[in-house]
């Protein structure tokens, strides 16, 4: 059996070694065709869960930066008219569906959803400086989802061919029974 492969994982997702000798491979984990094929299935599946977790994640992520970006952006305009005396008028969604109009004068902090139903009062830099952080954050934890991704359909691939590959090998293995139990008539 060889690896072409030298991870053994990545964040939890075992990696898939390619088999290029599949009697080798068959000997060295001491199974038969039907208990490797059976094996690799569930190794298949377990992947498809984890990429189904996955792409949820990626899901959400790609949601929440353009919402951390339109938080920094009015964080943003509100610090530009500040000290201007001018009115900034804005419509704000009070429940889904639901908005309202206000008038926005002069503002000093302004209010962050953390989760959990918690709200914080920050100043427009600190705001500034904590959405920059999330965003940061949130581009980086989707690079590194995207690289999980990436790895973990890689495996899906090499398992997929080593399924190929031991079937292919057993149906080989048959016919080559076959014709050894059943000399050809000539």
């Amino acid at each position: 059996m060889s690896t072409s492969a030298s991870l053994t994982e990545r964040r939890g997702i075992p990696a898939a070694s390619f088999v290029e000798d599949v009697q080798t491979y068959l000997s060295q984990l001491n199974l038969d065709v039907n208990s490797a094929l059976a094996f690799l299935q569930e190794r298949l599946q377990q992947y498809r869960v984890v990429e189904m977790k996955l792409l949820a994640q990626q899901r959400d992520l790609q949601a929440k930066i353009p919402d951390i970006e339109k938080c920094l952006d009015v964080v943003a305009t509100l610090q530009s008219k500040k000290g201007t005396g001018e009115e900034l008028i804005a419509d704000f969604e009070v429940s889904e569906g639901i908005y309202s109009r206000a008038c926005i004068e002069e503002a000093e902090s302004v209010c962050l959803w953390l989760g959990a139903n918690v709200m914080l009062d920050y100043s427009c830099e600190e705001a500034t400086v904590l959405l920059e952080k999330n965003l940061e954050n949130a581009k980086a934890s989707l690079e590194v989802l995207l690289a999980d991704l990436q790895f973990l359909r890689d495996q899906v691939t090499i398992t997929q061919v080593t399924i190929a590959r031991v079937y292919n090998w057993d149906v080989h293995q048959r016919r080559l029974r076959q014709a050894v139990a059943t000399p050809s008539e000539s």
